[in-house]
């Protein structure tokens, strides 16, 4: 049901009722107290009058005959009295007020099993009574009483009284609570009209004003941290799209002007020569294959962050060992100089192949014809090496960045994904990579996984 309620309500809601329920307990501990003082103070009377100290009546008592309701002079005449014998026949003294009803409790006094005992009572005439029976020194046994309406009309006047301060104090405390709700829920108010301004204009760059450290702070904090995250994932994402349809537009301009050729050529009726439909094809066929790797490129690169994704143990120059098969069934021309030793890391084996390709691939693409790549393993370090032509100092910072290229590589077949690819697989494996001049020329691709050469401690 409260859940209906908004959080303003609930709060006041709640704040009024655990005050009420603070006040009627103090009510009620203040009711009862009250009594208990007033049931004390009439004992106190009773213990010291004479009727409370029978042995200063025994002699006046002493000649009560065994008849019930037999009166004999007295100097009582306020409280009353009578005398309890063990047989649970009792004596009034004479100008006693009224008789009590006796119970078992001032019988179990006459006959010495209790030495005394106060209580509630009555009179035969129904009037409510604190009783106090006690044996004196002598033997005889005497239960006096005062009336108890007096202390019951306080009891009910306090009662009548308490009853509506309780009111007000929950009245008031539920105007309290409204205002410490208005006043607490002030800051969560600011950030429901700052996440409904977002939600409105996706404005991404609006934060939630932070002051102090308390739950909202943090709150607007997480979020304001939350709201940067996505604002720059937004920003990656169009630049994405941006470069990816640059990046595109080349070969599907290309693979337009060639169908068009060719079309044209069929609606003419006049046949191009076979050497440049060969060309014109097989042109084709490149720019397709271009836009498949690119494509692919994208895919890879778009899809969500798998590190929290389960791995497995990978034997990494296994996967070396594969992706080098692959580079020499392509008949490239090249040498591949291969020396790996175990290493197992955790990742995914599939992604990491396809890693150690694209840096086949990079180093194959800068190779000269007849040229050797070298392939090397050791210690959990995977180096490839090219003997091209290198890359100029000031195109290593932008290397794994997308879709760069530097100027010497626009011309060859390629997306500039590739080394995207690279750092994103072996990021993910919690590794490094880096380009770095080769000794003397080329290009060394250097990258670092964490593991061990026995796959049993990995």
């Amino acid at each position: 049901m409260t859940r209906r309620l908004t959080l303003r309500a609930r709060l006041t809601l709640l704040t009024a009722v655990a005050v009420a329920v603070a006040v009627a307990a103090c009510a009620a501990a203040s009711w009862f107290l009250t009594r208990n003082q007033l049931y004390r103070q009439l004992d106190r009377t009773l213990a010291t009058t004479p009727a409370g100290r029978p042995w200063e009546v025994d002699s006046a008592l002493r000649d009560c005959s065994p008849t019930p309701r037999e009166v004999r002079p007295s100097p009582f005449r306020v409280i009353t009295a009578q005398v309890i014998r063990p047989d649970g026949t009792w004596c009034a003294i004479a100008d006693s007020p009224r008789t009590l009803v006796i119970t078992d409790a001032d019988v179990q006094v006459a006959r010495g099993a209790r030495a005394q005992v106060y209580r509630n009572g009555a009179a035969t005439d129904g009037s409510s009574m604190r009783v106090l029976t006690r044996r004196g020194p002598t033997g005889a046994t005497v239960a006096m009483a005062l009336p108890l309406r007096e202390v019951e009309s306080s009891l009910n006047n306090l009662a009548l009284l308490l009853i509506p301060v309780a009111l007000l104090g929950v009245l008031a405390a539920a105007s309290a609570g409204l205002l410490i709700a208005h006043a607490a829920l002030r800051p969560v108010d600011e950030f429901t009209g700052v996440v409904e301004h977002i939600a409105r204009t996706e404005d991404l760059d609006t934060l939630i004003p932070v002051d102090g450290k308390d739950e909202i702070a943090r709150l607007g904090g997480s979020f304001n941290t939350m709201t940067r995250a996505l604002a720059a994932s937004r920003d990656r994402q169009r630049a994405l799209i941006a470069d990816a349809g640059h990046e595109l537009r080349t070969p599907l301009t290309s693979l337009r002007t060639n169908i068009d050729l060719l079309l044209r050529s069929e609606a003419a009726g006049r046949d191009l020569p076979a050497d440049t439909k060969h060309r014109l094809l097989t042109s084709v066929k490149a720019q397709l294959h271009e836009l498949s790797s690119l494509v692919g490129d994208l895919l890879e690169l778009a899809r969500p962050d798998r590190r929290d994704k389960p791995t497995e143990v990978v034997g990494l120059h296994d996967v070396v060992g594969r992706a080098v098969e692959r580079a020499r069934l392509r008949d490239l021309g090249l040498r591949v100089d291969v020396e790996v030793r175990p290493w197992y890391v955790h990742g995914d084996a599939g992604q990491l192949e396809r890693a150690v390709m694209n840096l086949l691939d990079n180093a194959v693409k800068f190779s000269p014809p007849g040229g050797t790549v070298n392939v090397r393993l050791r210690d959990g370090e995977l180096t490839v090496r090219d003997h091209g032509p290198g890359i100029p100092p000031e195109d290593l910072p932008h290397v794994f960045d997308r879709f760069w290229r530097s100027p010497s590589a626009r011309s060859l077949p390629g997306s500039g994904l590739g080394l995207s690819i690279v750092a994103l697989v072996v990021r993910e494996s919690g590794g490094e990579v880096s380009l770095e001049p080769g000794d003397g020329q080329g290009t060394l691709a250097r990258v670092r996984l964490p593991g061990t050469a026995q796959q049993a401690l990995v």
